[in-house]
């Protein structure tokens, strides 16, 4: 599965997604993109999940009718992520196309 990593999203968390190919916002150029535009950007290229520190999304985009998924973490903080990374692990394996889930941190 190709999963995007939003600004904000702890690089090292991608070595914890076994099986799935992981890049990240700065890698691709996409930094300076808006939401609408970067979830646009983002599903047009292939990406099957977006994974996301932005709890206001689900608020500001309609994600009715995409097909990028998008999991939301409820902190940036490495340190608070690592411990949840199998957890993550499960929920990107487990979330359906154009859904959004968060996963609390």
């Amino acid at each position: 599965m190709r999963i995007f990593l939003d600004q904000g999203v702890p690089d090292p968390l991608r070595r914890h997604l076994t099986g799935h190919a992981a890049d990240t916002a700065f890698e691709r150029g996409w930094s300076h993109l808006k939401n609408g535009a970067l979830l646009d950007a983002a599903e047009q290229d292939g990406y099957e999940v977006m994974i996301t520190t932005d709890q206001n999304l689900r608020y500001q985009q309609n994600l009715r009718g995409r097909r990028l998924a998008v999991l939301v973490l409820l902190s940036t903080s490495w340190p608070r992520i690592q411990p949840r990374t199998g957890e993550i692990r499960d929920a990107v394996n487990g979330i359906d196309p154009g859904s959004l889930t968060e996963v609390p941190i």
